[in-house]
């Protein structure tokens, strides 16, 4: 069955006036495969305080080669096509999602992000340029407020012990080993919604891709962008099989404002504050009599 599948590497697809890049797999097989989904989050390191979590990308734990865990497109169930999206500088392709920030004085120290470049051994992974936006990155009033497109931030990379596939390769490939990269940020924030753009280089030749939020039975996971002109212009991430709207996974680790200090009483302070009411009793009581 599985000789019946064509796999393309790019495929370059026309998507709203603008050609995106796109990791596609076309599968004839009709069969439905079941497959167990058991849907985790990765979250890499340790000691991290994770302050947003932009979405899963395993559906089904424990289940790939060598008991990985696995990030199955449900090409057969829901008739999804897309693998990963480009966001290489050979093309000139980046990629953007938001996030939210809900305290202000928030410092984000790093961010995680996923990609995979195919029959490679990750990670090979070896640069990440980000910016962070105000806004939605390419329209007017939106501005840049960390970072640039030149400047590698990775400060870490290793296998995530995730692989990406189609639901009949569950369990029996690996081909598509998914990196998490660490880049060091280090910046407060405000309360807002911002905006990241990023691009990936790797010493493989295929890619780097990032794979899309997966959600078991959901084809729409966000509102993801992505850019064919080095960041000028952005269109949205669009599922090729289904035209449905993907998210792009990313982890933003750091450290929230210290909570207000409410000042505590101590036995001290109550028996001073029991005298003070006393005497003010008494001497309000006096100054009513004398009237």
């Amino acid at each position: 069955m599985r000789s019946l599948k064509l796999s393309f590497t790019i495929v370059l697809i026309s998507l709203s006036g603008m050609s995106m890049a796109v990791d596609e797999t076309t599968d004839f097989q009709s069969d439905i495969s079941q497959i167990p989904f058991n849907a985790t989050d990765y979250v890499m390191g340790a000691g991290h305080n994770v302050i947003f979590d932009n979405g899963p990308i395993i559906n089904s734990s424990g289940s790939g080669v060598g008991g990985a865990d696995e990030s199955i497109l449900q090409d057969i169930s829901l008739g999804m096509s897309t693998l990963g999206i480009g966001h290489f500088p050979g093309l000139n392709l980046r990629v953007s999602d938001e996030f939210i920030i809900s305290e202000n004085n928030t410092t984000i120290s790093t961010i995680q992000f996923f990609a995979y470049q195919t029959n490679e051994t990750a990670s090979t992974i070896t640069a990440i340029n980000v910016r962070i936006w105000d806004g939605p990155p390419g329209q007017t009033g939106s501005q840049v407020v960390f970072g640039d497109t030149s400047t590698n931030r990775i400060i870490s990379t290793q296998y995530s012990n995730i692989n990406r596939l189609v639901e009949l390769d569950s369990g029996l490939s690996n081909d598509r080993q998914i990196a998490v990269s660490e880049v060091l940020i280090d910046q407060e924030f405000n309360i807002g919604t911002y905006w990241l753009d990023w691009q990936s280089s790797g010493s493989g030749t295929s890619g780097p891709w990032v794979p899309p939020v997966s959600i078991v039975g959901v084809t729409s996971t966000g509102n993801a962008l992505q850019s064919a002109d080095d960041g000028m212009t952005f269109q949205p991430v669009l599922d090729s099989g289904t035209n449905t709207p993907l998210g792009l996974p990313f982890v933003i680790t750091g450290t929230l404002p210290p909570p207000i200090v409410v000042p505590t009483l101590g036995v001290n302070g109550w028996l001073l504050l029991s005298l003070i009411i006393l005497l003010a009793t008494r001497a309000f009581r006096r100054n009513c009599h004398s009237q």
